[in-house]
């Protein structure tokens, strides 16, 4: 159950941030969006290292593999995800534009299934066939 409160949290958090985010990019390219943005990124990393020390110390010790992942999740998910999110932002409605981009577990779901293992059921099934049916909703 713990689980399902922070994911229902961070609903609340992803809900918020995209009216920010159309707002503040409102006036500039999303280039420029994008690395503005990563200023708050940087400010978060070092006020997470600051309230926790062991942060800094546990990731120096982490393995190159585990490393490279994260690295390249936060590649993907911060510049070049955001980029793509930015231009749908500035030129579509926020109504609009986050609940198409929010599909994105439909995707981790057929990556989940395909390169993880992970189990078809009918609660996902019902789950997936949700989203599509919001998807053609919203083109």
């Amino acid at each position: 159950m713990k689980a399902f409160y922070f994911a229902l949290m961070t609903a609340v958090v992803w809900g918020l941030v995209p009216v920010l985010e159309k707002m503040g990019v409102a006036r500039v390219a999303p280039f420029t969006g994008v690395f503005i943005r990563s200023f708050g990124v940087i400010i978060g990393a070092f006020i997470l290292a600051a309230l926790n020390p062991q942060v800094i110390k546990t990731a120096f010790k982490a393995d190159i593999r585990t490393i490279l992942l994260l690295v390249v999740g936060g590649l993907m998910a911060s510049i070049v995800g955001q980029l793509l999110f930015y231009n749908a932002l500035k030129t579509g409605e926020a109504s609009k534009v986050v609940p198409i981009a929010g599909i994105y577990p439909l995707v981790t779901f057929l990556i989940g299934i395909l390169f993880l293992g992970e189990s078809v059921t009918l609660v996902k099934m019902a789950g997936v066939t949700l989203i599509l049916v919001g998807l053609y909703l919203l083109r």
